[in-house]
């Protein structure tokens, strides 16, 4: 399995010089509300929520505001109900895409991801229609330093670990859903600096396309994420 997509490389890329913080931290705010919510506002008993406010730490998020986000998601503060929804369709050059979506109001969600996908020559497709070709993992990304990949692998033996890969300095670690948290802690305790800890939709077979059709299907993954209620887009192009 491939350790990184090219579209997943662009995204890291992107957040390192993106600029437009509050974007993030609203997406971010969503997360850990719903995080709250469902699973509790205690981090030591919630890994979705320790999770999340890791991520807000390494984007500089005012604790304040995680802490807000929180007492919203388990009602100590009132705040808003959103509703979590993967929408499916076919972006250009007829790639599978998958949308993660957090909103508080479904039909405006829609219909700005209709738009944007029928702008762009792609097409939202029924439930089901590409959810097939992808599977739910873990996925976490730490500089190598002076690591090499199989001291690593020696190293999470014992850990649910699905495969190891480095690339440009940095290891892709992909694990079970359920071990992400412990997998995420124990590449931390080898002293690499975790730079993401996400739950991903992962292709199960990549798609190649040419360099010009790819650079298509990136830009419209970009104007698809920068939607307001878009949490994640995934593909299956390689």
């Amino acid at each position: 399995m491939a350790g990184h997509s090219k579209w997943k490389q662009i995204k890291h890329k992107k957040a390192i010089t993106d600029t437009k913080r509050g974007a993030k931290f609203t997406k971010l705010i969503k997360e850990i509300t719903l995080a709250a919510r469902s699973g509790g506002g205690d981090p030591a008993g919630n890994a979705r929520l320790r999770l999340l406010l890791e991520k807000a730490k390494d984007i500089n998020m005012p604790a304040e505001n995680a802490t807000r986000a929180i007492k919203r998601g388990t009602g100590e503060l009132p705040g808003v109900n959103y509703e979590q929804i993967t929408y499916e369709g076919y972006g250009p050059q007829g790639v599978a895409v998958l949308v993660d979506v957090l909103t508080d109001n479904k039909n405006k969600a829609v219909a700005e991801l209709r738009h944007a996908f029928s702008k762009n020559g792609g097409t939202l497709a029924e439930a089901g229609a590409v959810s097939w070709m992808f599977e739910k993992k873990g996925e976490i990304r730490a500089p190598s330093g002076t690591m090499t990949e199989e001291d690593l692998l020696e190293k999470l033996l014992d850990y649910d670990v699905d495969n190891i890969s480095l690339d440009e300095g940095v290891f892709t670690i992909h694990c079970q859903p359920k071990a992400l948290d412990e997998v995420r802690q124990a590449v931390a305790n080898l002293g690499l600096k975790i730079e993401s800890a996400e739950l991903e939709w992962r292709p199960k077979t990549p798609v190649d396309l040419t360099d010009e059709q790819s650079e298509k299907v990136f830009e419209f993954l970009g104007t698809i994420e920068d939607l307001d209620d878009v949490q994640n887009c995934y593909t299956n192009l390689a």
